[in-house]
């Protein structure tokens, strides 16, 4: 927004509106000590709740002069914002930040902070409460305002979660590769078109094509650059608790972040079970190895999980969690529709539908690294009759003579724990 200093400088002149936020800044000893930091961190939560905004520190309210910022401070005022975007603002804020040159009255260079609020995925919190902006002020949301807003902003409304559209993002934030794959060979659609058959991409309220979520999470090099919690956390313990027990090599073996296109950290996670799980060697005929976990029930589960998690819940990820006895991944979100504990292997219902499309699109690598991904029948990732929690209960029982069991916690987060076989 206002992408020209031109442009930004003729916005600055017309004075403050629905869009535009401006703010001296004051300092004392190299600190600052003005605007107050939970004053500012209301007014870009604001901008976040509503179509998003740009507020320009160095810049004078009422007189509308670009006063500027001292160049040796600019690296004050922008970690300032920063960490009040991170830290203040609940959930966090994912702002631009951007340093300019500006004219001021008398012609000379002053340098600015502009920063970029686009409108959220969330709604947010700030020190005074929930914001929306009016006109050139900030005003306290209504409990009515505030209750509708949070259901155009959730899963629960008519557009589901993972079709809503990423306003930050862009077209070219997508990897032709990573979308592509999903052309077919009578496909002769333009990339926007097939894009938006796709639910990958929508447009906007400005009319300008963007990346849904399902596309960032299906297509992004890294999604977290809009859902900073889409990833695998995977973690394998030497003991049988989180906790170390103060013994040497007692606590984690391995731990990593896995990031990327969402049927990427799948075949990953599957490669960090395999690197992290024992084997062993049944006396039979002929040498047979016994897996800890079964393969396809360990891949089930995964796919399950960037699948069918609530990508609308900021701050919670997939947890994978190794043991010697067991593995758990935790899944954020509860149940979708009536759905229970008892009826998963029963019933079918989807929270993800775009999601749950393209991953039934996406194929499934021949082997991997103990991992053999076409032996159950199946050529892509999900297939639409619903099976995958039956596989996982029988597959893993055969293996190991225990049922997985399943938990819900606190109705926000769905634990899966499969048994070891060995």
């Amino acid at each position: 927004m206002f992408d020209s200093p031109y442009e930004l400088g003729e916005k600055i002149r017309l004075g403050e509106d629905a869009w535009l936020e401006l703010k001296e800044v004051r300092f004392a000893n190299n600190k600052i000590v003005g605007p107050h930091r939970d004053g500012v961190a209301d007014e870009l939560a604001a901008f976040a709740n509503g179509r998003g905004g740009v507020c320009v520190l160095g810049v004078e309210d009422g007189s509308r002069d670009i006063v500027g910022i001292p160049i040796d401070r600019l690296d004050v005022v922008e970690q300032f914002m920063t960490a009040l975007c991170h830290d203040v603002v609940e959930p966090p804020l994912i702002v631009h930040v951007e340093r300019l040159w500006l004219a001021s009255a008398l012609g000379e260079a002053r340098a600015v902070v502009k920063v970029d609020v686009p409108p959220s995925l969330f709604v947010h919190r700030s020190p005074g409460g929930y914001f929306y902006r009016a006109g050139s002020s900030k005003r306290q949301m209504p409990p009515d305002y505030l209750a509708r807003l949070f259901q155009q902003r959730s899963q629960a409304r008519l557009i589901r979660f993972d079709e809503q559209i990423v306003p930050a993002a862009a077209l070219d934030h997508l990897a032709p590769a990573q979308w592509q794959r999903f052309r077919t060979p009578r496909t002769r659609d333009e990339p926007e078109v097939l894009l938006r058959k796709l639910a990958m991409a929508g447009v906007d309220e400005a009319g300008v094509i963007r990346p849904t979520v399902a596309g960032v999470l299906l297509a992004a090099a890294d999604p977290r650059r809009w859902l900073p919690n889409a990833y695998i956390q995977a973690v394998a313990y030497a003991g049988p608790s989180v906790v170390p027990d103060g013994q040497p090599g007692s606590y984690q073996r391995d731990a990593r972040d896995i990031v990327g296109p969402i049927d990427h950290q799948v075949i990953d996670a599957c490669r960090f079970v395999a690197a992290n799980a024992r084997v062993m060697a049944a006396k039979t005929v002929g040498r047979e190895d016994r897996p800890q976990f079964d393969p396809t029930a360990v891949f089930e589960a995964l796919v399950n999980a960037v699948a069918h998690r609530d990508y609308s819940l900021y701050g919670s990820k997939i947890r994978l969690r190794l043991f010697p006895d067991r593995l758990e991944i935790s899944s954020p979100g509860g149940l979708p529709n009536t759905m229970t504990v008892d009826s998963l292997a029963y019933r079918q219902a989807c929270r993800n539908e775009a999601v749950t499309s393209l991953l039934a699109k996406c194929s499934i690598p021949d082997e991997g690294e103990g991992f053999h991904f076409g032996r159950f029948g199946r050529r892509t990732m999900m297939d639409k009759r619903g099976e995958g929690v039956a596989i996982i209960l029988e597959r893993s029982a055969a293996l190991s003579n225990r049922l997985p069991e399943y938990r819900l916690i606190d109705d926000a987060e769905l634990l899966l724990t499969i048994f070891s076989a060995i």
